[in-house]
């Protein structure tokens, strides 16, 4: 690699990013594509191209680089032995860069039909192609390679949420901060924007969006692109957590075709946390990000779709072909549906909670959050193991963390390692039986007071960062009327559902429900939406994967 190109500088980071292949392995490479004679200077792939093929180099040399307004900036170089491309070419999403040959050469062309049969099944190869697309996809974040610009401001809950949504989909971007970039007015002037309009997404360099939706910028960015919404699909499943990662993996590995629909971004309510320390096979911990990150391309990699930022608004379960129906755009059509939207965290009896939402306010505690607080005091809400994740996590980069617990017991809800965790860390300060009282402050949160039931004592602290993580309550409104549901809102599912349940339905069959199917054949609940589950990443997983194999006998029957 030139040193004009900016790879890692260590050897072993540019070998897993840029393996080159034995003689014998390019050779194996081409039943998988067409040989293809190209041209010193000769343009390949353009920044933009959709379902665009990556190259294998026999001879010559390759070039990528990131154009910008009037030149280019050098990102890659690929010799002979190696291969080009990252994620988004196995995703069949638009290409961030360009790429041409550097030097006249034979090179192997492989679309992205043979590149995912590629790494179906040669698990050699696959492997090596598989980690080196994800590790270039990191590469490109951390660098900033992309096709997204963001003028905002810390101040802005919506330049938050488009900051979630890009890095929790794995989508580069660069980032201008309004109110300490000397050059932020020039840009507003240039691209005709006001400071009311902010956050502005620039999208693909010529496309400007004052303060978008996430539905808006998927669409700007060709997310859901490659997907055909009017076939029907073997399996749709609607939430793309643990749960439904899980059995995306399991379902699509099996031969099943499968819709995934995500509301956000892979990853739900786990993708959130900032470290998950007791899931088998991470002793060191994992981000719940990194989980769902790995997770998602797996499931992508044995030809699972996915829909981003489509929100289910019902379901049509009365016929044996289910409809899944949005706010806009066309319906998708499933044999069988997994329902796995999740819970969301309950949010306090304040009343000027919304005011402060990303502003204060946040049900996240990722870097993102962390950046915004600083080395600042901030308040945590909650006594469950999220809430215990984000105190210990907090407390390594804020000055005091305050952990909100209303009950007189961590021991009910949260694990025993993290409350040695949270004991051990001196700048936690734990206060059990003690509320939020009041929100303060004008445009961002600058004051809380809070009570603490046992010393009947009321109390105001300058605190201007709360992370709220209590309770759940299951996202199902989309489904009421359709499936069964408890006192609590959450799906009924298996034995759980009453003989009344399944009468008021006309249950159909001589059988009763499987584990996990709720009262309409072939439509099942895993993960936190469904009633009675056990609130564990791993519960998830295994429901996810359970729900798949009963699946399999209700498309049979």
């Amino acid at each position: 690699m030139s040193d004009e190109y900016p790879v890692p500088r260590s050897a072993s980071s540019a070998a897993s990013l840029f393996p080159t292949l034995s003689p014998a392995q390019v050779e194996r490479l081409t039943v998988y594509g067409r040989i293809r004679n190209v041209q010193a200077g000769e343009l390949l792939v353009e920044a933009g191209d959709q379902d665009a093929p990556i190259f294998v180099i026999k001879t010559g040399r390759m070039e990528v680089v990131q154009p910008t307004d009037a030149t280019e900036k050098p990102v890659a170089q690929f010799l002979p032995g190696q291969f080009s491309g990252e994620i988004s070419h196995l995703y069949g999403r638009r290409t961030l860069l360009r790429a041409r040959a550097k030097e006249s050469g034979v090179f192997i062309e492989i679309n992205r039909k043979h590149l995912l049969d590629l790494v179906q099944t040669d698990s050699e190869l696959g492997d090596i192609f598989m980690r080196a697309f994800v590790l270039r996809r990191v590469e490109l974040i951390a660098q900033e390679f992309g096709d997204v610009v963001i003028l905002g401001s810390d101040h802005s809950p919506g330049t938050l949420r488009i900051k979630e949504f890009l890095r929790g989909n794995g989508h580069p971007y660069s980032y201008i901060d309004l109110d300490k970039d000397a050059l932020a007015q020039d840009l507003l002037d240039r691209f005709q924007v006001d400071v009311s309009d902010v956050p502005v997404l620039i999208c693909r360099g010529n496309v400007v969006l004052r303060n978008p939706d996430n539905e808006q910028i998927a669409e700007c960015l060709g997310f859901n692109e490659a997907v055909d919404q009017t076939r029907l699909r073997d399996l749709v499943i609607i939430g793309a957590g643990p749960a439904g990662l899980a059995a995306a993996v399991y379902a699509a590995s099996e031969g099943l075709d499968v819709l995934m629909l995500e509301t956000n971004a892979p990853g739900g309510q786990a993708g959130a946390s900032s470290k998950i320390e007791n899931y088998l096979g991470f002793p060191a911990g994992i981000s719940g990000q990194e989980l769902a990150s790995r997770a998602y391309s797996q499931a992508r990699k044995f030809g699972t779709e996915l829909l981003i930022a489509k929100s289910a608004r019902a379901l049509k379960c009365d016929r044996k072909q289910y409809t899944i129906e949005f706010d806009d755009g066309p319906p998708v059509h499933a044999r069988s549906v997994i329902i796995a939207t999740g819970a969301q965290y309950r949010k306090p009896n304040l009343k000027n909670l919304g005011q402060f939402e990303g502003s204060g306010i946040y049900y996240a505690a990722t870097y993102l959050e962390s950046q915004l607080c600083g080395s600042e005091e901030v308040i945590v809400v909650g006594g469950g193991n999220s809430a215990g994740q984000a105190a210990v996590f907090l407390a390594q980069s804020a000055k005091r963390v305050h952990l909100l617990v209303r009950s007189g017991d961590l021991a009910a809800k949260m694990s025993r390692y993290l409350i040695r965790r949270i004991e051990e860390t001196p700048s936690i300060d734990v206060r059990l039986r003690t509320e939020l009282t009041e929100l303060q402050g004008s445009g961002h949160l600058e004051r809380v007071r809070w009570r603490d039931s046992k010393a009947d004592l009321v109390e105001t602290h300058a605190i201007r960062h709360i992370f709220i993580m209590t309770g759940a309550v299951p996202n199902t409104g989309w489904v009421d009327g359709c499936v069964a549901l408890d006192a609590k809102g959450f799906i009924k599912t298996g034995r759980d559902l009453s003989k009344e349940d399944l009468t008021s339905v006309h249950w159909p069959l001589a059988r009763s429900p499987y584990l996990l199917e709720t009262s309409f054949p072939g439509v099942f609940a895993v993960g936190d939406v469904r009633g009675g589950n056990v609130k564990r990443v791993a519960s998830a997983v295994g429901e996810g994967s359970i729900a798949v194999a009963f699946t399999h006998q209700v498309l049979h029957e």
